[in-house]
């Protein structure tokens, strides 16, 4: 069997950063621990450059740890067959240029071609996982590669040694405390309930500002520069600019600036409560060993919704207050008028229960392998 040695990964951003940060945190990992030559190409190098400040944003070739970055800026150009790599994959069904089709079809051994979905704990997945499609004109076969959450799917990205460099860290009060030092946290903002907020525009934030400040708990907020701008710069009543903090009662907001991948891991370590958006820092929230809730990107007729209550009953069906906070924070559940102090105390309440439910979960996820192994796995299959 010939194992594949190229890669190319084709990745639009519609969501700002998930979309980049899951693309580049695959492609980095194919590269460091699996010895692929990837390319990347990607449309928003600006974006890109704002989660990894080496990534130069008006470059249109260049080489970022290891990996090829090329600024996939329109749909043109010719490709020849000695441009394609072993392995192609689209992110989130992107059309790939249609000449880059052409000179895939050219080669004598035809590349491996993954259409490389979104993440879902929906039980459908399961039946599509892996399943082939034939292009219409030209000798291809594209397959369908799901991440997810059972051993009949792809499994979550999670490099080799992050569990690890994980539990160092929070087991090393004073490397927690110079990280959130650097982050301009005082030792007060340090000792209380630490919560990072990262969400969509839409989210009730100033809803729950309103409940930490209500609330008798210290509280603080760490929001990184531009996350619901609004909500936030009326609690600080100035510009939500990066290192700007207010406090008010037991409640303190602090905007973070946005800061690299293994920072972002760090703070998603560090905290107490983390609540997340997208699926980027969804997946890495599960890995940090926290309780955390998902705010799950909006989409039409509410069909986000379902994938939300699919992955709270793996995850957490017994857990009540989190399912409830969890529906609230995304403008679902029953009891819309619920207090969100009442519901912010009762999750709190079960925090140890939460902890626990999270190590349990990883146990189970480390079952399933990790996405980048289990991709090539499934293309060394085919060639």
């Amino acid at each position: 069997m010939n194992q594949p040695t190229t890669l190319a990964l084709f990745c639009k951003v519609v969501d700002n950063y998930g979309d980049i940060g899951i693309c580049w945190r695959l492609a980095r990992q194919l590269a460091h621990e699996h010895g692929i030559a990837v390319t990347l190409w990607v449309d928003d190098l600006k974006s890109f450059a704002r989660i990894h400040p080496g990534v130069d944003a008006t470059a249109q070739a260049q080489q970022v740890d290891g990996v090829a970055v090329y600024h996939w800026r329109d749909q043109e150009g010719t490709y020849f067959a000695e441009d394609v790599a072993d392995i192609v994959i689209e992110f989130f069904a992107v059309d790939l240029p249609p000449g880059y089709v052409t000179a895939m079809a050219q080669r004598q051994v035809k590349p491996v071609w993954l259409n490389l979905e979104g993440l879902t704990a929906e039980e459908w997945v399961e039946g599509c996982h892996t399943l082939p499609s034939m292009h219409p004109r030209l000798p291809l076969t594209k397959h369908f590669f799901f991440p997810g959450f059972t051993a009949k799917t792809g499994g979550l990205l999670r490099e080799a040694g992050l569990l690890e460099e994980r539990d160092r860290f929070q087991r090393d009060p004073v490397a927690v405390t110079a990280f959130l030092g650097t982050l301009g946290l005082t030792p007060s903002q340090q000792a209380a309930r630490k919560v990072s907020l990262f969400c969509y525009p839409h989210a009730p934030a100033a809803e729950l500002f309103d409940a930490w400040r209500r609330g008798g708990e210290p509280v603080t907020c760490l929001v990184p520069e531009g996350v619901v701008r609004d909500d936030v710069r009326a609690f600080l009543g100035a510009e939500p600019v990066a290192g700007a903090s207010r406090t008010d009662g037991p409640l303190t907001v602090r905007v973070l600036p946005f800061v690299p991948q293994p920072d972002y891991d760090r703070l998603l370590w560090a905290c107490d409560v983390n609540i997340v958006r997208g699926e980027d820092s969804f997946v890495r929230a599960q890995w940090a060993n926290r309780p955390f809730a998902w705010h799950i990107y909006p989409q039409d007729e509410n069909l986000h919704l379902k994938k939300l209550r699919a992955f709270i009953a793996r995850y957490c069906p017994d857990i009540a207050s989190l399912e409830e906070f969890t529906l609230r924070f995304n403008g679902a559940g029953v009891e819309q008028n619920q207090d969100w102090l009442h519901l912010w105390q009762t999750l709190s309440s079960h925090i140890d229960q939460l902890a626990c439910l999270s190590a349990n979960w990883q146990k189970r996820m480390l079952e399933n392998g990790d996405l980048a192994s289990n991709l090539l796995s499934f293309a060394g299959s085919l060639r």
